[in-house]
């Protein structure tokens, strides 16, 4: 696992519990230099282009509640499926979780600030994160013991070796 890239981390919480509330109005404008999303692109590659192309996804920002909403109306040719696994990826991402645990206002695409976080989606955040190092805690510690294990095992069977050649009537 690596912390610092928010695109490797996915939890288990999916993404329309995350942007499911509708948002006001959102603009439909598309930026000029951006370039358009293809239908067939996979959830990583429109990840990578959506961090590219909004400040809101590029500065890891907490997003606006119904972002999915803003996305389709700037992009109409996403596939929703793969979008909502880009966003389902991008915010289970270590890097968003913790910002969204020290969060105060979240964000539109462009990064202007819109509603305020609540504490029961900081704790939600703060929950997961938990939970997530938790896991990790116990599968090095679960590695560790299997190594130890392991070792032991090795060395239980050179001393058996060394007592064999050592009581065997051919030596």
């Amino acid at each position: 696992m690596n912390p610092t890239s928010p695109v490797d981390d996915v939890v288990d919480t999916p993404a329309s519990d995350v942007v499911a509330a509708p948002l006001a109005a959102a603009s439909t404008d598309t930026p000029a230099s951006a370039p358009a999303a293809p239908a067939g692109l996979s959830a990583r590659s429109l990840l990578k282009q959506l961090q590219q192309q909004f400040p809101a996804f590029g500065k890891c920002l907490p997003l606006a509640i119904g972002i999915d909403k803003q996305l389709l109306a700037r992009l109409p040719e996403l596939d929703r499926k793969t979008m909502r696994a880009a966003l389902g990826i991008h915010t289970g991402s270590l890097r968003y979780l913790r910002a969204m645990e020290k969060a105060t206002v979240r964000y539109d695409l462009d990064g202007a600030a819109g509603a305020e976080v609540t504490d029961v989606h900081r704790l939600h955040a703060k929950e997961v994160l938990q939970q997530r190092f938790k896991k990790e805690a116990d599968r090095k510690k679960a590695e560790r013991d299997a190594a130890q294990e392991e070792e032991a095992n090795k060395l239980r069977q050179e001393k058996l070796l060394q007592l064999a050649s050592k009581f065997s009537r051919n030596g």
